[in-house]
């Protein structure tokens, strides 16, 4: 079906920017490692970026894109009308895939599927209509390595804004993250768990090198007031934690006694999925059509999508015009809307009426797999359930 008969009338609109408006080239994050978050007293005021708290796992600063505005509908031509209709199916593919169904249950007997009269065939195909709306969001956060000699980036020079920042795009409609250093924003200042000495107090044996023996409990002598062959009598033996040194090496700066400070930028990419099914109210329960695939029958990626107009079920359309404006309304603010897709499938659905042992039944086969869903199958044991 050509999208243009099924979307309101449009034209590429050349003031919205796609997905990947060239930016400042941030650099890799440096490598190194046993930093925590700096405390907050020790985090500069950069211009830009006030209220940016430290990483660690809490949550940064969220920073909104620029407003990318509302794109507009233009115009293009309309083309016939197709009818997108699949009769049910032959009974040689119901029958067989009966059979397969049974055969794949432990408890069903097969010969209900094998011995069956079908009484009537009757096509109750439907739809599903998809959007995908992939979106890039930043926060910002400080943080924190140990100084080994890396190039300070002071923030002497302008910092460049959140979106200004160039980050590669993964793949589309692909959900990722990645950090990268806010250009400019670095500073070297001493650590504040071991006070820029690179070593802190021991907390074992209290920063005194020596524990108390376990074998004598640090009375020097054991069993019969023999002296103690673990300490030789002393009753305290080195700490094995430090070995001996009361200190240990600072796990903040790993020794260096100094940290790297900047601000990192958080980038995030997600993929959301609105997903809508039209319920045919054949007894089919909808909810097994995301496990099936159909025929595509339209596909339609933008920057930003228009909402299906013209699609003969007309439940379609609505879903369509509801799941653009709410996206719109709930990206739009908080994240920069990439690339938009929405597709169209038409799920096979054939409800089939049989009969066996002068009684009726009723089964569905469904997508294009040919699956099959029933609730009534007659010949299976009372421990089974549907599934």
């Amino acid at each position: 079906m050509d999208k243009q008969h099924l979307l309101s009338e449009q034209d590429d609109d050349p003031q919205f920017p796609g997905p990947g408006n060239p930016g400042m080239p941030a650099p890799d994050l440096p490598q190194g490692g046993g930093a925590s978050a700096p405390p907050g007293e020790m985090m500069d005021n950069v211009p830009g970026y006030e209220g940016t708290g430290s990483g660690g796992g809490a949550e940064g600063k969220c920073v909104p894109p620029p407003n990318p505005g509302l794109a507009s509908p233009g115009r293009g031509p309309s083309p016939p009308e197709r009818q997108w209709e699949i009769p049910s199916i032959s009974e040689d593919f119901a029958k067989d895939a009966f059979i397969e169904y049974a055969s794949s249950k432990c408890c069903y007997s097969s010969r209900p599927a094998k011995e069956l009269v079908f009484t009537d065939l009757q096509a109750h195909n439907t739809y599903r209509y998809r959007l995908e709306t992939f979106v890039e969001s930043r926060k910002t956060e400080w943080d924190s390595v140990p100084y080994t000699g890396q190039v300070v980036d002071s923030y002497g020079s302008c910092v460049p804004a959140p979106w200004d920042i160039a980050v590669q795009v993964p793949a589309m409609f692909q959900n990722g993250k990645r950090a990268v250093q806010v250009p400019h924003t670095s500073s070297v200042k001493g650590c504040h768990n071991c006070l820029a000495l690179g070593k802190s107090a021991c907390q074992k044996c209290i920063a005194s090198g020596w524990m108390q023996c376990w074998v004598c409990n640090g009375s020097g002598r054991h069993m019969s007031d023999n002296r103690c062959s673990h300490c030789n009598g002393v009753g305290r033996v080195r700490c094995t934690e430090c070995s001996g040194r009361g200190s240990k090496t600072c796990h903040t700066c790993t020794g260096k006694g100094q940290l790297l400070f900047f601000i990192n930028l958080i980038v995030e990419w997600k993929n959301h999925i609105y997903e809508f099914v039209p319920d045919k109210r054949s007894g089919f329960p909808v909810d097994r059509v995301s496990k099936v695939t159909g025929e595509l029958l339209f596909t339609d990626t933008q920057y930003m999508v228009y909402p299906v107009v013209s699609f003969p079920d007309n439940a379609i359309n609505q879903a369509s015009q509801r799941a653009v404006r709410e996206h719109q309304a709930q990206f739009v603010a908080t994240s920069r809307i990439l690339q938009q897709r929405q597709t169209i499938e038409l799920i096979p659905v054939t409800r089939v009426h049989y009969t066996w042992k002068e009684k009726t039944y009723i089964y569905f086969v469904y997508g294009a797999e040919h699956k099959v869903y029933t609730d009534d199958y007659p010949a299976k044991c009372c421990c089974c359930t549907i599934i």
